[in-house]
């Protein structure tokens, strides 16, 4: 089974706490403080493996937690930076949060995206050591690492695309092209899921094909999964309309326009895609090929400047490119081939002068959330430091302050650490000069 889509509920690691020590050594009174620094969470990492075909794997396993890091340790020992987590899915990924903003675009092989980023290390009490605290009791949390749920959308890669109405042959071509093997039957929607062939153009030279499920009209609004389907039409560079040859010729040209009308109202840069129309089963027309796409040529150059034939490929006579093929026969295979030959662009070459280009789009960058809160434990109890909270507490009154600190706490999730730093119901916790009642 294909699965195209999957959610995962991403949890990176928390990151360690710092350590409260003092430096116990021999002929070393009053050694000093020595906590170390807690270890930053382990994130969660995708990486584009050109192996995969689908996210099947991802479905299986949608529980993706991170490694937290280690506490600080006395002797100013840092603690362990918690390992990644790294998911592996297909070239051309798509990642979208819960709202339905895409964040990043894995477009290559390789690219690697930091989707959930983990927590921070706390500081050890060495950090906090002055001139007028020379032996500080006081020590920070480790920060807590980002869960989110995220939707992933695979959109294939391919250089051409074969679309049309369903049961119009595009399978069967697809075959005789390329070496894939697509089930082949003589009814609708045989082909249920997309599949990708590779078509070797010269000797140094391939391109991948992909058959999309035969699409209806009404599919840019869902329409027997059209949109899913028109969705995998997005990368490509070039598109294969293939037309029945054994239909009406007035017929074959308004099911031409309805599957533009379908690729515009989708997306307009789609409809725009330079487009070949290949007249299938040609071998079950009397005239000859030629001349049968000859004929079909000129009904379609007759619609002018309508949308549907303004981004059609034109051949030397400014006509409209029109292949007869015959599956059964292999009759016109060849002069296809040699249309994607002429039409698929070739592979542009990376500059040598740019040594590392973008693995991925970046559509959010960087971590979501407002200003840092950072949670102290000492002897003194349990405090927050922030310039934003600090700032916005010091000007309300008690009541006030205790609703914005509970917004605060509930906004960047900073129950556990207050509960790991000893705060309980009722007791009080230190903002900047100001002392709030916490209510957990």
């Amino acid at each position: 089974m294909f699965s195209d889509r999957a959610t995962i509920h991403a949890a990176a690691g928390r990151g360690g706490d710092g350590s409260v020590a003092f430096r116990r050594e021999k002929y070393v009174p009053r050694g000093g403080p020595s906590g170390g620094d807690g270890g930053d969470g382990g994130s969660i990492v995708l990486v584009a493996d050109p192996g995969l075909r689908d996210l099947m794997a991802v479905r299986r396993h949608p529980h993706v937690r991170a490694v937290d890091g280690r506490g600080g340790e006395g002797s100013n020992r840092t603690g362990a930076t918690g390992e990644d987590t790294e998911v592996r899915v297909p070239v051309g990924t798509q990642v979208l949060d819960e709202e339905g903003i895409l964040l990043v675009d894995l477009a290559r092989p390789g690219a690697r995206a930091v989707v959930a980023h983990g927590g921070r290390g706390g500081a050890g009490n060495r950090r906090f050591r002055s001139a007028v605290r020379q032996a500080p009791r006081t020590a920070e949390l480790g920060g807590l690492g980002e869960e989110l749920t995220l939707d992933l959308r695979l959109k294939l890669l391919a250089d051409a695309a074969l679309l049309g109405f369903p049961n119009v042959g595009k399978s069967s071509l697809l075959r005789r092209l390329s070496n894939a093997r697509p089930k082949v039957a003589d009814y609708p929607f045989t082909t249920i899921e997309p599949v990708l062939g590779v078509v070797d153009l010269a000797v140094d030279r391939q391109v991948t094909v992909m058959d999309v499920p035969g699409l209806l009209e009404g599919a840019a609004e869902g329409h027997g999964l059209g949109r899913d389907f028109l969705a995998h039409l997005e990368r490509a560079r070039l598109l294969l309309h293939v037309v029945d040859a054994a239909l009406e010729p007035d017929e074959a040209v308004r099911g031409l326009v309805t599957i533009h009308a379908e690729l515009a109202a989708y997306q307009a840069d789609l409809a725009r895609r330079p487009r070949v129309v290949v007249l299938n089963r040609s071998d079950l027309v009397a005239a000859p090929r030629a001349e049968q796409a000859a004929n079909f040529a000129g009904l379609v150059a007759a619609l002018g400047d309508a949308p549907a034939a303004r981004d059609l490929v034109r051949g030397e006579d400014g006509r409209p490119v029109v292949i007869g093929v015959s599956c059964a026969t292999g009759d016109g295979v060849d002069e296809l081939t040699a249309a994607l030959a002429r039409w698929v662009p070739e592979p542009e070459a990376e500059p040598e002068a740019e040594e590392e280009l973008a693995d991925y789009l970046v559509y959010r960058p960087g971590r979501r959330g407002g200003a840092t809160v950072r949670v102290l434990r000492g002897e003194d109890g349990v405090r927050l430091v922030g310039a934003a909270i600090e700032d916005d507490l010091a000007r309300l009154d008690d009541a006030a302050a205790q609703a914005l600190l509970a917004h605060y706490v509930a906004e960047r999730r900073l129950t556990p650490l207050l509960v790991r730093a000893g705060a309980k119901k009722g007791i009080t916790v230190k903002v900047g000069d100001r002392e709030v009642a916490y209510r957990a």
